[in-house]
């Protein structure tokens, strides 16, 4: 699986947000929170995203409409495993040893996480 760049995440996330299938308008809305896009930009971004396999466009009427072949858990999964393996080794130790190192993490946070490591 393809490591979507941000731009494309973003829209992504707004597509795996939502219960149904979505048009570039409704797409386009939620974009706006952030910043301002062109809406040829966005359906340049959608194109990409069903070329690379991400997404499922409907044609309805006049609008099209997107819909996710790639569970965003699995977009997830994969990133995550991708990134443990490139930077820590493919060691969780690691991992937490450097988030826990640069402060990112609160020491109750760390407890918590001590917790659930112990059920195992």
């Amino acid at each position: 699986m393809k490591r979507l760049p941000d731009s494309e995440l973003e829209i992504m996330l707004i597509i795996w947000d939502a219960a149904n299938p979505v048009s570039r308008t409704y797409i386009q809305e939620r974009l706006q929170r952030s910043r301002e896009i062109a809406p040829t930009t966005i359906l340049s971004f959608l194109s990409r995203l069903e070329a690379k396999g991400f997404l499922k466009v409907e044609k309805r009427g006049k609008s099209n409409y997107y819909f996710p072949l790639i569970r965003q858990e699995d977009y997830v999964k994969n990133e995550s495993k991708t990134m443990l393996e490139r930077f820590f080794g493919n060691s969780i130790k690691n991992f937490v040893v450097q988030l826990s190192d640069s402060d990112m993490v609160e020491e109750s946070e760390l407890q918590e996480l001590k917790k659930f490591l112990d059920r195992f």
